[in-house]
């Protein structure tokens, strides 16, 4: 099954402290949302996706914010079992491309998507997507390029993700509203739980 396709959202997560993961995943996957997107964005991110791949073997965690070949490897050697990028280089998308797992390469501009689309890739993440046009831009995409679909992320919250997936070239959604940074710092995982089952009820 595609990625796109297992839930309505990937929840986006920061972690700062490695003692968050297993049970930030837990919640999330009980609430209805199995994949789950770590960013490389703190220095125990690779530890958090390890733990979870350990400890948490329903969900699917992957990687975001991948952004060199050497962020590739560790990703997959950590245990991710997806990588998403915000961007796309020639260099990278070698890189994720020999790495065995599935990728949702970012792109903003039409000669973006169409650069990946020329590499036989039609599964992408949006991004920024609020910024970069949301979903009027989105819904534009779709005519000339109907095979592409999209993770749009960035700046969604639960009351605009529905317009989101409203749009037949969009699998799911990203989003960092699942897990607030007051409810991981105060171990609230009940709240996390219920964001999730509310996100997971959009679909």
């Amino acid at each position: 099954m595609s990625l796109l396709d297992i839930a309505p959202v990937i929840p986006v997560v920061v972690i700062d402290d490695p003692e968050t993961a297993v049970p930030l995943a837990r919640a999330l996957v009980a609430g209805g949302l199995p994949v789950i997107e770590v960013t490389l964005r703190t220095a125990c991110a690779l530890d958090a996706v390890a733990r979870i791949a350990a400890e948490v073997p329903e969900a699917v965690v992957g990687a975001g914010t991948v952004r060199t070949p050497a962020d590739v490897t560790a990703s997959v050697a950590a245990g991710a079992r997806f990588l998403v990028s915000p961007g796309s280089t020639p260099r990278l998308l070698d890189a994720m491309e020999e790495g065995g797992i599935p990728f949702l390469p970012g792109a903003a501009t039409s000669s973006e998507v169409m650069a990946l689309a020329e590499r036989g890739l039609t599964e992408m993440k949006f991004f920024p997507a609020e910024a970069a046009g949301g979903v009027p831009y989105l819904k534009s995409l779709g005519g000339p390029l109907p095979e592409v679909r999209f993770c749009p992320t960035g700046g969604i919250r639960l009351q605009t993700a529905p317009e989101y997936l409203a749009l037949a070239n969009v699998g799911c959604v990203g989003g960092t509203w699942l897990t607030p940074a007051d409810a991981l710092a105060a171990g609230d995982y009940a709240r996390i739980e219920k964001l999730a089952a509310e996100a997971a009820a959009l679909r």
